[in-house]
């Protein structure tokens, strides 16, 4: 069997964008974009990256100091996709049942009845997450994992599209508890949106003299629009050896000498998943590598177990720049 040369060509299908002189087609994913814009100004980045995620299935820790706008981010989207939001506010002294619903007598009838909990929504907001003590965070993980909650044995199926946006407090706040490794790894991407620059929060100061600018959002598509967007991103072709190159990476951050425990296949999965979603939004049905390498910086360093235990997350993304710095990509033309 012959060794892989990460080197090999990729033949790039045909492009699918318009010719020149067309009008450019506007997509579900631009309107929602702008839709989120209008609300969180100065951060198309960001906003796009949480884009991705929702297509691509997939959920989102967004780490930083408060009030710069987190929870905006997540109504946002879900007023402009047409759905659900509920809110968490992530206390030491939350219960599980106080995040997925808890099964609770019916008077008239003298049955046990289910009353859903918070989580039964497109978009659930789990504010400072880590404030939770880790009982109740780990009550996420069925839910984020396989899009379903099982109370007294029985199982309740959660809407779709789903999306869990977590944020959480720098974990050197007080009054917070570190995510364990497994609640980590089911997230996507790790997000900080950080300070707007003048010009946008100067915006976002006037804008929100007179009204909110949350209430003027119009949803951009309906859910079941949505899941359909969903669909097509899920079916993105992915040549093997642009599947490789995501493996190779990953597998890099295994061997570097600064870390504990690497990307777990779960995270190779979920960067191949968004980049499909992000080769979609781009007007492809085909992943290039390009796609991989930009979403690798928001996928991978949070999967990390450093050896130190006192390592910062730009240690991880430092790890995830080597790795991306001495793995060759397959070029496509």
């Amino acid at each position: 069997m012959q060794a892989e040369d990460p080197r090999a060509v990729v033949s790039a299908p045909a492009r699918t964008s318009s010719s020149p002189g067309e009008p450019v087609v506007e997509t579900p994913g631009s309107r929602i974009e702008r839709a989120v814009a209008s609300v969180i100004s100065g951060k198309a980045d960001e906003i796009r990256t949480v884009l991705t995620v929702l297509l691509a299935e997939g959920h989102v820790l967004l780490e930083d100091v408060p009030g710069v706008g987190k929870t905006q981010l997540a109504r946002a989207f879900a007023a402009a996709i047409g759905g659900t939001v509920r809110r968490i506010q992530c206390t030491p002294d939350l219960l599980p049942s106080d995040i997925t619903g808890m099964s609770v007598l019916d008077q008239t009838t003298g049955e046990l009845r289910f009353q859903p909990g918070p989580v039964f929504a497109n978009i659930v907001i789990a504010d400072e997450i880590n404030r939770a003590s880790p009982k109740t965070q780990a009550a996420l993980l069925e839910c984020m994992a396989e899009g379903q909650v099982t109370v007294d044995g029985i199982t309740h199926v959660l809407p779709t599209p789903f999306l869990v946006v977590a944020t959480q407090n720098p974990i050197d706040m007080e009054g917070t508890y570190a995510l364990p490794e497994a609640q980590r790894d089911r997230f996507m991407a790790r997000l900080e949106l950080g300070y707007p620059d003048q010009d946008a929060e100067l915006a976002m100061v006037q804008a929100r003299e007179v009204a909110q600018p949350l209430d003027a959002v119009r949803p951009a598509t309906t859910e079941q629009q949505f899941r359909e967007e969903i669909g097509v991103a899920r079916s993105v072709r992915a040549h093997e050896l642009v599947e490789r190159y995501a493996v190779r990476l990953s597998r890099a951050t295994r061997d570097h000498h600064e870390v504990r425990l690497g990307a777990s296949p779960r995270a190779t999965l979920q960067l191949v998943r968004a980049a499909k979603a992000r080769a979609h939004l781009l007007g492809r049905d085909w992943l290039s590598p390009d796609d991989v390498k930009e979403l690798a910086v928001h996928v991978l360093p949070h999967h990390l177990v450093m050896h130190d235990p006192h390592a910062r997350h730009d240690d991880a993304r430092r790890v995830v720049a080597h790795a991306l710095a001495t793995t060759v990509a397959p070029v496509m033309r």
